[in-house]
């Protein structure tokens, strides 16, 4: 049964965008396909979502906030050690940026336009995974393990060092041979550079 506007809500249009997003591509997709798609009038979209590029900024933060919503946990963590924090969150961070490349290639190449659309969105993703991973140096740092003067510099560092394993525009290079030996040995060097020298 098609939601009538009374059951319709802000989620249930973004998991319409998306579908749509998937089957038209980002240059074909419009809401009147989406008020389509869920069997209502483009006015009812435009209830929740006053433009197409408030529509398209709330489908990509969606897909963004899901990634950072899965590494939140690894964050948090207070049964891992900070070391083992940090290499679990990055080999999250890399394992689900391939598999929104490699399971949904349409999808992905849709929000690699969509994400290039909406610097203020990924910019708060950018702050928001920054912000995880400063939290795990910090807690490195209270309990000795790591030595960083500024976690969130250390941090913006890391995110930074790491920006092969997890930057869209190197998507291509994620399924070459030797790519997990290649971030192993980054995050093994990286680590070494936050623990300092041993004594």
């Amino acid at each position: 049964m098609a939601p009538t506007t009374a059951t319709l809500t802000a989620e249930r249009i973004l998991e319409a965008t998306e579908d749509v997003l998937r089957r038209h591509g980002p240059a074909k997709a419009t809401v009147v396909d989406v008020a389509r798609a869920l069997g209502v009038s483009h006015g009812s979209v435009y209830r929740h979502f006053r433009t197409k590029a408030a529509l398209r900024e709330a489908v990509t933060k969606r897909w963004l906030d899901r990634t950072a919503e899965s590494l939140a946990g690894i964050a948090s963590d207070e049964g891992r050690t900070p070391e083992t924090r940090l290499r679990d969150w990055l080999a999250g961070l890399f394992e689900a940026k391939r598999r929104k490349a490699g399971d949904d290639p349409e999808l992905f190449a849709t929000y690699m336009v969509l994400t290039g659309e909406n610097g203020k969105v990924v910019g708060e993703h950018v702050d928001d995974l920054t912000g995880q991973l400063t939290r795990i140096i910090e807690v490195g740092v209270a309990v000795g393990d790591f030595t960083a003067p500024d976690p969130a510099t250390s941090a913006r560092a890391v995110f930074q060092a790491t920006g092969r394993f997890h930057d869209p525009g190197y998507f291509q290079a994620w399924e070459q041979p030797g790519v997990e030996d290649d971030f192993t040995a980054l995050v093994d060097l990286l680590l070494q550079g936050l623990q300092g020298p041993r004594p």
